[in-house]
């Protein structure tokens, strides 16, 4: 213990009082203070240095590392390993650097106030986040505890479930918890009306869909008119299998290249919310669908690059897996693709031309790699009657990098 110099500790609404033994020490007995206003506020003033932070957060990191080898204490809210500061300073500190004491998070405190079991609800953070991330966790029945960005954000988390049929969520502000001004306020997303709410606070919504709710389950393969279309999309039941050659991984990074209105990138980052992906396209009026989506369907973080795969790839951060939807059949883009990855990264590609095949035929010649052919027939009329009506049938390569 004696080389760590750096302590993280989780300070609740009740001060000091609130701290074990522990916490009250490694507190007492730093030389320098870091924090936010609200935390210093619950400290005597006793001439100690004091760093407040900053925008953004990361400019603060190289004064704490001058500081190497003092005593620096960082007061945290509740549990700093869950949506907290101990995660930052994990990432530019070593572990045998700090001790990290936390206090009972603001979700543990939330479930006890509603007698929810917490190991059932969905945890989410919209501190500094755009509000679209909670669209996947709309669900019929799900329970979601979500970190506010400030005083609007259960009006803006109103608006998103009455827009999609869950205009009868019950939902609970909680203010304050564990401090002399607790406080919670209730109400209904349809009719959401309470505008006095502390801008720390934690959002809780009992999902209740109405008759007319938008159920888009988080699995690959939501219907075609959950997308904006120009009619270049990857149809649902290939996405389906395309999303499962891709297996996304939580943390992975998709590039999506041809990706038209960005249903393949769009899903990939609904599977989890750690997943990245770019979606790269040469339309710029495809781009616009594809902000739009993003936006509709709570990935708004997607990332869009215009131009030709073959110019911009090099500008982005390395993938885990790629996705062609357009272009296999340009000269040197599988190559290229396939050169990008790493061990254990995969390509899938999808072709509904002859050229296409012969180009995706002679990469797996040369690299290895599976081909299997894709054809979806659907019930259309035919006069009075019933028939089958084929789509193009598409050819899918997938490989995994050895």
């Amino acid at each position: 213990m004696t080389e760590r110099w750096l302590s993280v500790v989780g300070i609740g609404e009740d001060g000091l009082d609130g701290l074990t033994p522990r916490g009250r020490m490694l507190v007492d007995g730093a030389e320098i203070l870091v924090g936010g206003d609200r935390h210093f506020a619950m400290l005597p003033e006793d001439g100690r240095e004091k760093l407040t932070w900053p925008r953004p957060l990361t400019n603060l990191m190289p004064r704490i590392a001058d500081r190497r080898g003092t005593p620096v204490c960082v007061l945290a809210t509740g549990d700093p390993m869950f949506f907290g500061i101990g995660v930052t300073l994990a990432k530019h500190f070593n572990a045998n650097e700090m001790e990290i004491v936390p206090s009972l998070s603001a979700f543990s405190l939330a479930a006890a106030r509603l007698g929810w079991a917490l190991a059932d609800v969905e945890q989410l953070t919209l501190h500094g986040r755009p509000v679209r991330l909670a669209v996947p966790f709309v669900q019929p029945g799900a329970r979601l505890l979500i970190l506010a960005d400030g005083p609007n954000t259960p009006a803006q988390v109103a608006e998103i479930l009455s827009e999609r049929g869950y205009g009868d969520s019950r939902m609970t502000v909680l203010e304050h918890m564990g401090g002399a001004c607790e406080r919670s306020l209730t109400g209904h997303a349809g009719d959401w009306r309470h505008g006095d709410v502390a801008a720390f606070h934690t959002l809780a919504v009992d999902c209740v869909a109405g008759a007319d709710a938008v159920i888009l389950p988080r699995i690959p393969g939501l219907p075609d008119d959950a997308f904006i279309s120009d009619g270049n999309m990857t149809k649902r039941e290939i996405r389906a299998a395309t999303l499962a050659a891709l297996a996304p991984l939580p943390g992975q990074h998709l590039w999506d290249i041809g990706a038209g209105c960005g249903s393949i990138a769009i899903e990939w980052m609904r599977t989890h919310p750690a997943c990245r992906a770019t979606a790269v396209e040469s339309r710029t009026d495809r781009i616009g669908l594809i902000a739009r989506n993003a936006n509709a369907l709570g990935v708004p973080r997607l990332g869009m690059i215009e131009g030709e795969a073959t110019d911009v790839l090099s500008q982005l951060d390395a993938p885990d897996a790629i996705f062609i939807g357009g272009g296999a059949s340009t000269p040197g883009l599988l190559d290229l693709c396939w050169g990008a990855l790493s061990a254990g990264g995969r390509l899938v590609a999808n072709v509904v031309t002859l050229e296409g095949e012969g180009a995706l035929a002679a990469f797996r010649t040369a690299n290895g790699g599976d081909l299997a052919r894709i054809s979806i027939s659907r019930a259309e009329p035919v006069g009075q009657f019933t028939g089958w009506k084929s789509s193009m049938t598409v050819t899918q390569f997938a490989a995994v990098k050895s």
